[in-house]
């Protein structure tokens, strides 16, 4: 499972112009799922997002987590954070996983972050989303269950 994860002040998901899902401060997540995870990779990027250390403490040091500071999450499926484009232009999606699993474990992971007790907005699973991110600092971070970065 891979994550970008992108502090920002505010960011919103729209589909067919309705917004489905808004924050305020905290985290964009753009999650994709590979065709070999499980539960264990969702924990894995569960525990990860919600104790990210990268919001400023008093000595406005990167220091406190999303829960430390009250902040929210806005989850995006994104299938193609798993795009291989090493050979030639087109990105290949074979890693990704199918609608079934990735549906399955996109929902674990919001119910995983909602039983943390984290606000959480949604986009829509397969949708053609329209996502506006204010990214603060700017701050990325990218996430991978496997540990391959």
């Amino acid at each position: 499972m891979r994550a970008v994860v992108q502090r920002v002040t505010d960011a919103d998901v729209t589909v067919n112009g309705t917004v489905t899902g808004a924050i305020k401060k905290g985290f964009v997540v753009l999650l994709g799922v590979e065709d070999t995870d499980d539960i264990k990779d969702v924990t894995y990027i569960v525990d990860k997002v919600s104790g990210l250390r990268v919001f400023e403490d008093e000595d406005e040091k990167m220091n406190l987590s999303l829960v430390d500071v009250g902040g929210e999450v806005l989850a995006v499926s994104q299938f193609t954070l798993f795009g291989d484009a090493r050979k030639g232009k087109r990105p290949s999606f074979i890693k990704a996983a199918r609608p079934e699993l990735a549906k399955e474990l996109y929902d674990e992971f919001v119910r995983q972050i909602k039983a943390k007790g984290i606000i959480t907005g949604e986009g829509v699973f397969q949708a053609d989303m329209l996502v506006r991110i204010n990214n603060d600092g700017p701050v990325t971070i990218l996430l991978d269950s496997k540990k391959l970065f």
